[in-house]
């Protein structure tokens, strides 16, 4: 009785110290103290507002946006279909082909662990966010495998040029049902973003991925440049990594829906190398006016000169 009388006097007097320090304006129990957090406004305070309030609804939203117009857009438009009969151009090497897939198999990952860690509580954390978290880490060694490559092979390719403009006033031809020649090199237009996009924003996101996958870094250097303390960085880099996040889904996204349904075959090109010639004359005229000037093929289409 005595030992239940001493434990009961302990959890009333743990209690009234609770209360006691509850009651002081410290930076442990004060009711602001979450502002307490040293630099806690610079960054803090935006990543909690985003991160709770915005980030969610801008990904969902994003989503059913794409698909509403994935949708839309295979329904009334229809995809656009090119004979297989004739000619094939030969588009993309071999090696092309494999840092390709590396790339697209990287990104297959990416995307649906990315969301899942970004909203890990939704799914219940615990193994299968852990899960999510590693197999993200493996598919971004696999990225930086592929990007080097497809900087230095496709830069040049992916420059802008004069014609880009038309290609955008007529969103490439995706709009009509005609098939007439799109002004185009070998990459167009809505294929240069999304390379930018993937590449350097690939980049920017291997960078801020890797300050939150290694918290305890040593962020010297990076604080001496940009003037921000470690804690600042993680911040920012939490922010930049989930909004970019959400605009390369985006355009994943629109790039698969190209490649699988808006071009009838055109994910093939990936596969054996070789393009259709009509698929080429319509979609990309412009490098099909210069593999015929340099006698790289017999046209079966003509141009104007």
């Amino acid at each position: 009785m005595k030992k239940l009388f001493l434990l009961v006097l302990c959890f009333v007097n743990l209690f009234a110290y609770g209360e006691e320090r509850m009651g002081q304006d410290t930076q442990i129990w004060d009711y602001n103290r979450i502002t307490n957090i040293a630099n806690y406004d610079t960054f803090g305070k935006l990543w909690t507002t985003l991160q709770g309030e915005y980030i969610a609804t801008l990904a969902l939203l994003s989503v059913i946006a794409v698909l509403a117009a994935f949708a839309l857009h295979y329904m009334v438009i229809g995809p656009k279909q090119f004979s297989h009969a004739g000619k094939k151009i030969y588009a993309f090497s071999l090696f092309e082909r494999l840092f390709h897939f590396i790339a697209a198999l990287s990104w297959v990952i990416l995307v649906p662990t990315g969301f899942i860690m970004m909203f890990g509580t939704t799914f219940g954390g615990g193994l299968f966010v852990r899960v999510c978290k590693n197999l993200h880490a493996i598919a971004t060694i696999l990225f930086i495998i592929s990007i080097i490559p497809m900087f230095f092979w496709w830069i040049k390719r992916m420059l802008p040029a004069s014609y880009d403009i038309k290609w955008l006033m007529i969103v490439g031809g995706y709009l009509s049902k005609e098939k007439k020649p799109v002004p185009a090199g070998k990459f167009n237009f809505g294929q240069k973003s999304w390379y930018y996009i993937a590449v350097f924003g690939g980049f920017l996101m291997i960078l801020t991925g890797g300050f939150m996958y290694f918290l305890d870094f040593n962020s010297a250097p990076v604080q001496s440049i940009f003037g921000l303390s470690h804690i600042e960085l993680l911040r920012l880099s939490a922010i930049i990594h989930n909004l970019l996040g959400i605009v390369c889904a985006v355009f994943f996204g629109v790039h698969i829906y190209m490649a699988v349904f808006a071009i009838k075959g055109s994910i093939h090109s990936m596969v054996s190398g070789y393009k259709e010639e009509e698929e080429v004359y319509i979609l990309h005229s412009y490098w099909y006016k210069e593999l015929s000037k340099k006698k790289q093929i017999e046209p079966s289409f003509s141009y104007d000169h």
